[in-house]
């Protein structure tokens, strides 16, 4: 495993950013550690949970380190910049580069999605409590809605590499007042739905930043650096403490206005500081992923980026029968000096899961699917109407998913989604030379 890691490593092109592989896999840390520090597990006559938020009001604050999305983003919009540009200078065109760009996301997506209905449906037959299976499909779903709003970016992108060159970052502001005023709407008292935009809007902004990254509208030079930290840090500060935004980055059950569902202008306002982190940052990381250990790591950690991402939440279902209905960790009081000690054997126990999950499925975010290769000539009308469709069926099959809250997985939902990724797939073959 290793030797072709390191020749993997060997191989990368002299011209390839190592920091922005850098910080898609210090973000994808971030996000597991958030969310395993985060869950709180109760068991007496049933399986529980809620969230440490509900308990610990000294924790709010932290998640503006943990609440790590919009890196993912912003490198989202400088890769895929990157990497369009290199696709139609070989002669390929949006389409072909689409499917090529999303093979990676739906090819380890629909191998979770069977895993975990198969999973499910043999938990039902052998008597499992519905409500209890319900509850741990929904949990291990927990990272499908980033897929929904990352896709659909990905989709856009060409659209938002030619709005970017003619109106530059004018384009990510725009985005950033509308996102404004859907929170308007929302505070005011409105509908819920007028803030749905945000949804997309927030996430494209971010995802713009970064391909105003990859053309030299942003620099990684301090003088851009450092105003978009302090400026993004005291926007969210007067956002959240003397303005209308919950200070926490993530869901809280006790906050009226979430700031991730929809996104809002104060995770905006926290995007934008990271932007200037990861600039200043940026010369640094480059410096040190010229070594081969550190770059090799890095290599190792973007191989099964996917697969950490999706597996993670399941290795908090598989914990909770194996630690809890077992009575292996006792359940203090959340926050208590107890229950953070407690948080290392959980660790422990939920990282040498993951690893074994990974280690199960990983092989299927390495194998490369068929792919249109960029001198394929022009995608035909059919194959572009094939590749929406499919995208269209695999967004709604998740948002269904999304939607659906603690009751799991919705049989009919599963179907939808696995037809969407099928086209795709077929829109691949039909493409390639």
């Amino acid at each position: 495993m290793f030797t072709p890691l390191r020749r993997a490593a060997e191989r990368t092109p002299p011209g390839r950013d190592r920091h922005i592989d850098l910080l898609r896999a210090v973000a994808i840390a971030l996000v597991v550690l958030g969310h395993w520090l985060a869950v709180v597990v109760t068991y007496g006559e049933r399986v529980g949970g809620d969230t440490v938020l509900a308990f610990v009001s000294w924790a709010r604050p932290l998640t503006w380190l943990f609440q790590v999305m919009p890196v993912f983003f912003l490198v989202g919009g400088f890769a895929g910049a990157a990497s369009l540009g290199s696709y139609r200078r070989r002669g390929g065109d949006a389409i072909g580069w689409f499917l090529c760009r999303t093979d990676r996301l739906i090819r380890p997506t629909t191998a979770f999605l069977l895993t975990l209905g198969g999973a499910a449906l043999l938990a039902l037959l052998l008597g499992t409590d519905p409500a209890t299976v319900g509850m741990g499909v929904w949990l291990a779903c927990l990272p499908l809605w980033f897929l929904i709003a990352y896709v659909t970016v990905v989709l856009l992108t060409p659209i938002l590499l030619a709005l970017h060159r003619r109106a530059g970052l004018a384009v990510p502001a725009a985005f950033a007042v509308l996102v404004a005023f859907g929170d308007a709407a929302r505070l005011l008292g409105g509908p819920a739905v007028l803030g749905a935009a945000n949804y997309l809007l927030a996430w494209a902004a971010v995802y713009q930043l970064g391909i105003a990254w990859r053309e030299g509208a942003l620099s990684a030079r301090p003088r851009v650096a450092v105003p978009m930290i302090a400026g993004g840090l005291a926007a969210l500060v007067l956002l959240t403490v003397p303005g209308p935004y919950p200070v926490s980055m993530v869901t809280d059950p006790g906050d009226r206005l979430q700031n991730t569902s929809p996104p809002t202008l104060a995770l905006l306002a926290l995007a934008v500081a990271q932007t200037g982190i990861a600039l200043l940052l940026h010369d640094r990381g480059g410096r040190m992923l010229r070594r081969t250990r550190p770059w090799t790591a890095v290599v190792a950690a973007n191989s099964v980026i996917m697969t950490v991402f999706l597996w993670h939440m399941t290795a908090v279902v598989i914990a909770v029968p194996a630690l809890y209905i077992t009575g292996l960790l006792p359940q203090p009081p959340p926050g208590s000096a107890a229950w953070l000690l407690l948080r290392v054997p959980w660790l422990a126990f939920l990282t040498a899961t993951l690893a074994i999950l990974v280690a199960l499925f990983a092989f299927i975010e390495r194998r490369g699917g068929p792919c249109p290769a960029p001198g394929a000539g022009k995608t035909g009308a059919g194959t572009a109407a094939v590749t929406l469709a499919g995208t269209g069926l695999v967004v709604a099959g998740l948002l269904g998913a999304a939607l659906t809250g603690s009751a799991g997985l919705p049989a009919p939902m599963l179907p939808v989604y696995l037809m969407g990724a099928a086209l795709l797939r077929a829109a691949r073959s039909s493409h390639r030379p």
